[in-house]
């Protein structure tokens, strides 16, 4: 009979080894390999429909829960209390946007397509300006430009956008949408970038064929498998002849570390790149790449291959990308990371699993309104 005597002295080993980091490698959200404490190997801890299983001594023999079962269990649970960074919407503003006075008065209001928008004037620095902070001088409502963003990226061409739009009464043409979609990504991209999203200690790597003005070209993208937050990208001539360790690169620059475990599928260049950023001689420093991948079990890259299909489906509507520096990739890695939910993730976008929260109703105007206010800042 088990003690409970013997059920804390493995609870309290358990906490040690997932204290100690380094020790704890995750496969999927379902499987894990930890450490043995007396030798050089691991231990397989996988989910099933009974619970936590190991394949350790202690537990296939003697049916107990282990230490190691003890460690995934904290390691998990302290990964779910990692503090959350909220990004609210910028309401109600009482301070002069040039110089933080709060000496401001209102001073007559502006006209354009959308309404009125009250002026105010600050009495410290002379400045004129308005609390359409992010907006400022747009003949269109925040509500009708995001309105065509969140269209334009859950799928819609620039033309059907248009066309929804003006069912809303708002009359614009598809160019202009495009001005839209370029100005804003370039100050969102700019002000995501200062994040450094908690993701896993497993990534993987794929790449997918889009035709940019017509040529074929190859989107090299680095997403993190537990939270599916899409971390760095690059556009390449070539499959095979690409460097990939710029790409690795990028992720390591993103997330402020590297990897315990990659997983990629057989392409040559992803191992060159592993071996000149993440392998070391020693072990305990060392990623492992996994490559040799299947569609069923541990070592596959479904998750990854899903992904690929977001973006599959979002090409075949543009019909193709028109130059290598679209914004309209970095536009969809934003809506993909910090709008769109997720089922895979109980209906949380990435960035909320890495702990990144992005508040308000409509998160596209308040990334745009910090991002904004940011860079006013700078």
């Amino acid at each position: 009979m088990v003690t409970q005597a013997e059920i804390e002295s493995r609870e309290q080993r358990g906490l040690e080894i997932a204290q100690m980091g380094k020790q704890i490698r995750r496969i999927d959200g379902q499987t894990y390999y930890v450490r043995s404490q007396s030798g050089n190997g691991e231990y397989r801890v996988s989910k099933g429909q009974d619970g936590w299983n190991c394949e350790c001594p202690d537990h296939k023999y003697r049916k107990m829960k282990c230490k190691h079962i003890f460690s995934v269990e904290i390691s998990l649970s302290l990964r779910a209390e990692v503090a959350v960074r909220r990004i609210e919407p910028i309401d109600n503003l009482t301070e002069c946007i040039f110089c933080g006075s709060s000496n401001i008065v209102k001073d007559g209001v502006r006209k354009n397509k959308v309404g009125t928008i009250q002026k105010f004037y600050c009495r410290d620095c002379g400045h004129y300006f308005t609390f359409n902070i992010g907006f400022e001088r747009m003949k269109h409502s925040p509500q009708a430009i995001t309105s065509a963003m969140q269209l334009y990226f859950s799928g819609e061409s620039l033309r059907n956008t248009m066309k929804s739009l003006r069912l809303l009464g708002v009359e614009v043409s598809y160019k202009t949408i495009h001005n839209w979609i370029a100005k804003y990504v370039k100050l969102m991209r700019s002000y995501v970038e200062t994040f450094q999203p908690d993701v896993s200690d497993t990534w993987r790597a794929d790449e997918l064929y889009v035709k940019i003005k017509g040529d074929m070209k190859y989107v090299f993208a680095l997403l993190d498998d537990e939270t599916r937050f899409w971390t760095a990208q690059e556009v390449a001539e070539s499959k095979y002849k690409h460097n990939a360790r710029r790409l690795f690169q990028l992720g390591v620059k993103a997330t402020g570390k590297k990897p315990m475990t990659i997983i990629t599928d057989g392409l040559p260049a992803y191992h060159d790149a592993y071996k000149k950023e993440f392998w070391t001689h020693k072990r305990e420093t060392r990623t492992e790449h996994i490559r040799h991948i299947t569609i069923r079990g541990d070592h596959n890259n479904n998750k990854m291959e899903r992904f690929n299909g977001e973006i599959r489906d979002r090409e075949k509507t543009m019909r193709g990308l028109k130059t290598k520096e679209t914004p309209i990739l970095t536009g969809y890695q934003i809506f993909h990371n910090y709008i769109r939910p997720h089922e895979g993730l109980d209906g949380r976008t990435p960035a909320e699993a890495c702990g990144i929260k992005v508040d308000g109703e409509n998160k596209w105007i308040t990334l745009i309104q910090n991002a904004c206010k940011s860079a006013n800042a700078q």
